[in-house]
Formats: structure tokens, sequence, C-alpha cells
């Protein structure tokens, strides 16, 4: 969950791009940083604990000397955060520099042999890849891409590395497995990091590593070749076109904030995919005999909107999985008749490739849904469908879940044309009711924002809230109840409402915050029931409803309104209220939403 970067320049300083870089990543985590370059045969180094800022301050990243440098901001895996296990982290001999993103399962084992010659530093894993570095050097007097393909060899795990050494300063290199990691091309300079963000000032041209390669970048060319040596690699070069201002706050205090208005923009990018493009996913999954959905987090709850999509739209039958428990609750039953529709942010979530992996080794078929281009996801499937979010760079997930929504929505509504589920008039209209969603939410946005903070600042030190729907709109609820929890730190649960009253409902007390998600769909009037329930046991009903709904108005303490959406595809537009009062709760409290505690925007470990 790291963020990892590399430069080598012809002709300039590299620590202030690093650094640049750096802050770009630093949504991968951020309890420590540090920054190493090559000048005058040697390894200059500077590293601590701390967001990238605060260590910037004291030793001042950008005064390091060197036109080759590699640079890391952590999210701790291995060892508590702490200058020591800052990297990046090198060999005995001090020339050798290592950033590493993911886990070395034989790590103990590595340095339980190595220790026996080496002298270790840290607690982490990292720190044996530059001692084996070092040590097949001193052995067989190879270069160090030779000598770190066969430190690879020796690994089990995920990663992704950048590796630099003082006798050889004028290459880096690095090589991925089941870890994110590009390459920038430039005019005399090269780059390398763990994603696209962090090389959008400096190039807009990109190659891919897959997993199982490793290159050596020289500032005017690289070099590419799978770790075990038998295969030369050309990688594609694809043009980016994300502009970097795509990836600053705009005039917002936290990306959160910009991105959650940036959703009507991304919705319409995303209604406008090319329909042979859904025609062929939508067809894809129609010839499919079973069908199982799986993702993690956010997009695991896009993907159980979807199984309510393809169920009320498409008389599709589906299963939604969580990715974490994929394996496990489908061993036996994946074969060449199963398709899996995968769905991540990212396309790096280690536990949906984890899914993916499993089911694609069983022989099924893979499509997914995500937001990067080349993304690990996207080369391990038979069909991808990108969505048109754009970078996100908060950590919690806004403006990619309700694109993944659309996604699924456009997908539905081809698949019910396909089985004549539904007449052509009834899909016309649907899809008309769906193209009108990015005006409902820049609607929702200008006449509910400042309603929505208001009960936010209201409700802010609550300990716990309770998110209740019906139907589709569970899933609403799931995704409003996981924003709080966070970044606002706040204790919530989210619930079918008719389930409340098993259990739930013996956590109301007067004053108990309940948030309920009530559109004018077939669940309308049990869900009356449901908040007539907790009302008469004191709860404050907070209610996302559409406009004019007086039953609802009646029976809330506060009510957000939406205009008129077509209601299989509720959680688009309602969430956005949700994703609000999640902002502002945290922002109320002090906490910085685009951080939250213990997380990292793409989970890139099991």
């Amino acid at each position: 969950m790291c963020g990892i970067v590399g430069i080598i320049e012809k002709n300039s300083s590299v620590s202030p791009l690093i650094h640049e870089a750096l802050k770009r990543l630093e949504y991968r985590g951020y309890d420590s940083a540090g920054i190493a370059t090559i000048h005058q045969n040697s390894i200059c180094i500077k590293k601590d604990k701390g967001k990238i800022d605060e260590i910037h301050q004291k030793l001042d990243l950008d005064s390091l000397p060197g036109r080759i440098g590699i640079g890391h901001t952590r999210w701790a895996t291995h060892g508590l955060p702490s200058k020591i296990n800052a990297h990046p982290h090198l060999d005995c001999t001090k020339k050798i520099a290592v950033v590493h993103n993911g886990i070395i399962e034989n790590f103990l084992e590595l340095r339980e042999d190595l220790e026996r010659r080496h002298r270790f530093e840290s607690e982490t894993d990292t720190e044996v890849i530059p001692h084996l570095i070092e040590e097949i050097i001193l052995k067989t007097r190879c270069d160090l891409y030779t000598a770190t393909r066969k430190a690879l060899q020796k690994i089990r795990g995920t990663y992704a590395i950048v590796v630099i050494y003082v006798e050889e300063p004028n290459v880096l290199v690095c090589a991925r497995n089941e870890s994110p990691l590009v390459i920038g091309i430039g005019k005399n300079a090269n780059y390398c990091a763990s994603d696209i963000t962090a090389l959008l000032p400096f190039t807009k041209k990109i190659a891919l590593l897959n997993d199982g390669e490793i290159a050596a970048i020289n500032y005017d060319k690289i070099h590419v070749e799978t770790i075990n040596g038998e295969v030369v690699v050309k990688p594609e070069i694809y043009d980016i076109s994300w502009s970097p201002e795509m990836a600053q706050k705009g005039g917002y205090p936290h990306f959160m904030l910009k991105e959650i208005h940036e959703q009507p923009h991304a919705l319409t990018g995303t209604l406008l995919i090319r329909p042979e493009i859904i025609d062929q996913v939508a067809r894809a999954l129609n010839d499919s005999k079973k069908l199982y959905i799986t993702a993690a987090g956010t997009s695991n709850h896009a993907g159980l909107a979807g199984k309510y999509m393809f169920s009320k739209l498409s008389a599709l039958q589906s299963q939604a999985i969580i990715s974490s428990e994929f394996q496990e609750s489908t061993t036996n039953l994946i074969d060449q008749d199963t398709t899996i529709l995968a769905i991540s942010q990212s396309g790096e979530t280690a536990d949906t490739l984890n899914a993916v992996r499993f089911a694609k080794n069983n022989g099924a078929k893979i499509i997914s849904v995500t937001n990067v281009m080349g993304s690990t996801i996207s080369r391990l499937s038979d069909l991808t469908l990108y969505t048109q979010a754009g970078p996100e760079i908060g950590v919690a997930a806004t403006k990619t879940f309700i694109v993944q929504l659309a996604s699924l929505a456009l997908i539905s509504l081809q698949i019910a044309e396909i089985r004549g589920v539904l007449e052509s008039r009834e899909v016309d209209q649907l899809r008309e009711g769906l193209m009108q969603t990015p005006k409902i939410v820049e609607k929702t946005l200008k006449k509910e924002e400042s309603l929505v903070r208001d009960i936010a600042y209201e409700y802010a030190y609550k300990p716990n809230f309770l998110f209740l729907g019906r139907g589709i709109s569970t899933t609403t609820a799931m995704e409003g109840s996981l924003k709080l929890k966070e970044i606002a730190y706040i204790h919530s649960e989210a619930y079918p409402a008719g389930e409340s009253k098993h259990g739930p409902i013996a956590l109301i007390e007067p004053g108990f915050p309940v948030v309920f998600i009530t559109p004018p769909d077939e669940t309308h009037e049990k869900i009356i029931g449901n908040i007539m329930e907790v009302k008469a046991r004191g709860a404050k009903i907070i209610s996302i409803a559409e406009q004019n709904d007086h039953d609802i108005k009646k029976l809330s303490d506060k009510i957000i309104s939406i205009p008129p959406t077509p209601t299989p595809f509720s959680p688009i537009t309602y969430i956005v209220p949700l994703q609000l009062l999640a902002y502002y709760i945290a922002t109320k409290r002090g906490f910085d939403p685009d951080k939250p505690r213990n997380l990292a925007k793409s989970v890139t470990v099991l």
C-alpha cells in the first residue's frame, strides 16, 4: 500500500521532482517517507517518520543532490512507523538503496540466513532485498540489473521495487509482482512510480510493467524482460489524457470534497462510454451460465447494487461475493461455465486480484470494471470496461463509486434489451432517466449541501449511527455507513431496514441518529413502518427522500431532498448527501478526510 518513485535525469537534480511525485502518492501511505539519491560516489538519504510536509520542513528533501534517485511514502506492514523503518533501505556497504511496496512472504527465512553475514537496521521485510543484492554482487561480480533479477528469484510475495547502486549511477532497476508499477517516458529523463498520477507533471507517455517483469531504466532508454530472463519484452506505451490539474485540489480544502463535486462530470463521461463496449460486456454476461460479482470495500457495495439491477431489470441471476471471501465461498464451484465480474477502482486491489486469479486458474471468464487503463485487473481480464472518473486522490472513494454504479446500470439495461425482458420503450425511458443523473447530482449538490453541512455539525459528536434502507437502497446505506466510519471514525452500522427489529433496534435510545434511504420504489410503504418503529423509541430520523415526499417528511427530524431519479438507479443520486454528511462530520471533528488513519487508497496487500 506504499507509494514508490524513481527518477533519472540527464541534467537536473531529481530530489525536488521525487518530492513532488511523493506528494501525489501520499494517499497510498503517510506514516513515514524518504528519498535517496546518488552523488559523488555515495548514497545521499533523508527519511523520517511523519507526513511528507513535516519531514520536508525538518530535513529539506529538495536539497539532496544527484541526477538519479528513489523515493517512498509508507503505509506500515512490517515494523512500526519510525525513522529506522522508513524507506529507502540500504545494504551493509551503503552503496545500494531500495524502495518497496508489497510484502515479502519468506522474509523471515531470508533474514535468518542473511543475518549471519549482514547487519540489519530495521524491522521491515524490505531490508532483505538490498542485502540479497549486495551478496550476489560480491559473490558473482555481476551488474545491478542481473543481481536484482537473481535476488527476486529468491523472493516469494508481492512487490514493486526500485533500486539504485553507487557503482552504476546511470541506471534505475525496477520490477513488479502483484503490486502496481508504471514507467514514464520523458525527454532526457525517465521515471517509474506506483501510479500514473505521480508522473502527470513530468510526462503523459506511460509504459506498463506486467507481473514478473524487470526493467533497467536509463535517462534515454528502457530495457524490459521477464525476471526469469527468458523473454525480452517490448512494453506498450500509452498516451494519458489526464492533465496535472485534474489531480490537484482546484481551490477545495480537500480532495474528497473536490471529487464529490466532480461527480456530475465523471457521470457524464461514463454514461458516454461507447455503446458497442457496453454491448460486448452485456452479451458476455448474458451468455454466462454462472455469474459471480466480486469486489472489495466501496466497489463491493457497487457490486451488490449491480446484483439488484441485474435481477430487477435483466432477470439475470448473479451472486455478489466480497473478494476476501471469494475463494472460500466458491471452492469447487468455479469452472469454464463461470463468468466473473470483478470491480476495482484502481485495478490493483489485492483481494480482488486474488479472487480473479483463482477463478481464472479454474477456467472462468473474467470481465472487469476499473478506472485505470492498463491496471493489473485489466490485463487479467478477457474484457474490461473503463469508467471515466479520472484520477481520484481522496482515500474514501466517491466519484469512482457512482461511475461504477452508472456502468452497471448501462450494462443491466443492455442485457434487458438483449433478453427482451423489458420493452424497447421501457428501456429507452430508463436510459433517458439514467442520462439525467449528472444533472440530478449537480442540483443536489447546489441545493442541499448547506443543509447537509448543518445536519453534520449538529450530529458530529454522536458516538453511533444506524443506516437503514430496503432493496437496492440497502447498498446505499452500507456505503453511507462505510464513509462515516472511514473518515469520521464514528461507529456506524448499516442494515436492511426489515432486519432492524431482529437485533439492531435494541440499540435505539432517545437521540440515537438513524439515517433512512427512502426512494419512492416498491419498498417505500414498508420503510415508513420501519421509521415509525425506531421513532417510537426516541430515535432522531434523518431521511434521504425524493422531493415532495410528504409522508417521509412528517416522520423525519431532518430530510434531504433528491430530484426524481429512476428507482433502479437511486444509489447513484442518493449516495451524494451521505458522502457530504461523512465529509462535514469528519472536518467538524478536526480530521483530514483525505488521509484517514490506518487506511490507504489502494489495498495492494492481502
